[in-house]
C-alpha cells in the first residue's frame, strides 16, 4: 500500500498517474483534505482517504495499512514544520517501511527563504527513526512558463535572478522520480536525492527562447526583489506565490537553483524534459 499525501495537488496527481502505470490502483491511496476533489481517481479504483496535516487523527486513518508514504510538502508557509511533524509522527505510529519527503534542492545550504522549513523537516525525519528518503526537488519549469503568455503580450519577462543559472525540470519529471523511488526494489531509506534538470539557463536565455519560439521580441528585465514581487502582485498572482517567485529569483542569482549532477535523469532513466518543450506547451495557440 502506497499513500500519497496532498494527492489533489498538481504534483500529487502526477505521482499517482505514474504509479498507476505499474501499481494496481487498489494499492494506491490518495490522501486529501477534500475527497470530492479526487472523485476521478476513485473512479479509477484508487483508494481515497480524508487526511488533513493539521488533524492528526485523520492521518492515522489515512495511513492504516500503509507500507510507504509520500509526504508532499505543505503549501501553508509558516505552518509546514508543525504539519510535517504530524505526518512523520503518524507514519511512525503506522509503522511504515518508507516515508518519502519532497524537500528543496540543496536544502542544507540553500539561500532560499523557504529552505528553513525544509531543513527543520529533514531534521525531524532524521530524529524520528522512521525509514525515510528525501527528494530535494529543484524548481519546476512551470514556475516560469506560467508567465509565457504575459511575456509575449508585453514583450518582456521580469525577474530578479541576474546571471544566475537555473536547473529546473518539468513537474512531471519530479513526479516520475518520486514514483520510481516508491516502487524501487532497492532499499531507499537514508538516501537524499538532489533533483534538477539536465540543462540550465539564465532568465535572459529563457526570454530569448520565448522570443525564438513565438516570433515576437521578448526582453529580460532584471529588477530588485521587492519590485519584482510588486510586479507579480500587480499581475494578479497570490501573495505567497509572488513572494516565492521573487525570493527564488534572488536566491537563483546566488546559485541556489543550479545543479549539474543529473541525479534526476538517472533516477528517471531518461533525460529531463527540455525547457524548450515546456515553453512550446505554454505558448498561446
Amino acid at each position: 500500500m502506497i499513500v500519497i499525501t496532498g494527492a489533489s495537488g498538481q504534483l500529487g496527481r502526477l505521482v499517482i498517474a505514474q504509479l498507476l502505470e505499474t501499481v494496481p490502483a487498489s494499492r494506491i491511496v490518495a490522501a486529501v483534505r477534500d475527497p470530492a476533489k479526487v472523485a476521478d481517481l476513485a473512479a479509477k479504483g484508487v483508494q481515497v482517504r480524508q487526511a488533513d496535516y493539521s488533524q492528526p487523527a485523520t492521518l492515522d486513518r489515512a495511513f492504516e495499512g500503509a507500507e510507504k508514504v509520500l509526504l508532499i510538502s505543505s503549501s501553508e508557509v509558516g505552518q509546514r514544520v508543525t504539519q510535517h511533524q504530524a505526518v512523520i509522527d503518524a507514519a511512525k505510529r503506522a509503522g511504515v517501511k518508507l516515508l518519502g519527503y519532497t524537500s528543496v534542492l540543496h536544502a542544507d545550504t540553500s539561500a532560499l527563504g523557504l529552505a528553513e522549513e525544509h531543513r527543520q523537516t529533514e531534521a525531524a525525519l532524521a530524529q524520528s527513526g522512521v525509514p525515510a528518503v528525501v527528494l530535494r526537488n529543484g524548481l519546476y519549469h512551470e514556475n516560469y512558463t506560467a508567465g509565457v503568455t504575459h511575456a509575449v503580450a508585453n514583450g518582456a519577462h521580469f525577474g530578479s535572478a541576474g546571471e544566475g543559472r537555473i536547473s529546473s525540470a518539468a513537474r512531471a519529471d519530479y513526479a516520475r522520480a518520486a514514483a520510481v523511488v516508491l516502487t524501487a526494489a532497492e532499499d531507499q531509506a537514508g538516501k537524499v536525492y538532489e533533483l534538477a534538470g539536465d540543462e540550465s539557463y539564465t532568465l535572459k536565455e529563457f526570454a530569448a527562447q520565448i522570443a525564438e519560439q513565438s516570433g515576437k521580441p521578448v526582453i529580460y528585465t532584471d529588477l530588485p526583489e521587492a519590485d519584482y514581487k510588486g510586479a507579480l502582485l500587480q499581475a494578479g498572482l497570490p501573495e505567497f506565490v509572488a513572494e516565492l517567485l521573487a525570493n527564488s529569483d534572488t536566491a537563483a542569482a546566488k546559485g541556489a537553483l543550479f545543479d549539474d549532477s543529473r541525479q534526476l535523469s538517472r533516477l528517471m532513466g531518461r533525460p529531463t524534459t527540455p525547457l524548450a518543450s515546456s515553453i512550446a506547451e505554454a505558448l498561446p495557440r
